[in-house]
Parts: C-alpha cells; structure tokens; sequence
C-alpha cells in the first residue's frame, strides 16, 4: 500500500518549490489536422489541360481485351494463389 503522508525525512521545503521561478505557458502545438487548398488551383488547371478520355490508353485497352493471351497464364496463377492463400474475413470471429 501507498502511503498518503510523506516519510518524515521527506519533508516539503517551500523555498524549493519558489526557486523554480514563474512558470512560462508552453507554445501551441501545431495542429495536423488542419487542410491547405494553396495547390488546389495548380491541380484544377493541371486537371483541365489532361483530357478526360486519353485515345491512346483507349486502344491499348481494346488491344488487350481482344488480346486471348492476356493476361499471361502465370499472372493469372499467381493471383488465383493469392486469393486462395488470403483469409475468409467473413469468418473472422475476432
């Protein structure tokens, strides 16, 4: 058990609490949660010069769909093995 009193050779001495002198209030901490839209502009006009349907990513894909090839047989193992070897979080009982 803790004892509530202090021992008796452990006395408070008032001068040592005063020696510390004037406590100094502590800065703000910097919040982290706070949002700056200064690059937002850049991003909008960045945004704007990109067209939205690229015609070249859009026969690339056409190729590859009409491709029977792709994706390659080894991809498609990898990946089955991958979603084999995964929990079932649907039974996850944690």
């Amino acid at each position: 058990m803790i004892p509530s009193t202090p021992p008796p050779d452990r006395t408070v001495r008032p001068d040592a609490l005063a020696a510390s002198g004037p406590s100094t209030p502590r800065p703000p901490a910097p919040r982290p949660d706070q949002l700056s839209t200064a690059s937002a502009a850049a991003l909008r006009v960045s945004l704007a010069r990109d067209p939205e349907i690229r015609p070249a990513e859009v026969a690339r894909a056409r190729a590859l769909a009409a491709d029977p090839t792709y994706p390659p047989v080894a991809v498609m193992r990898r990946v089955a093995q991958q979603i084999l070897a995964a929990p079932d979080l649907s039974e996850d009982e944690s």
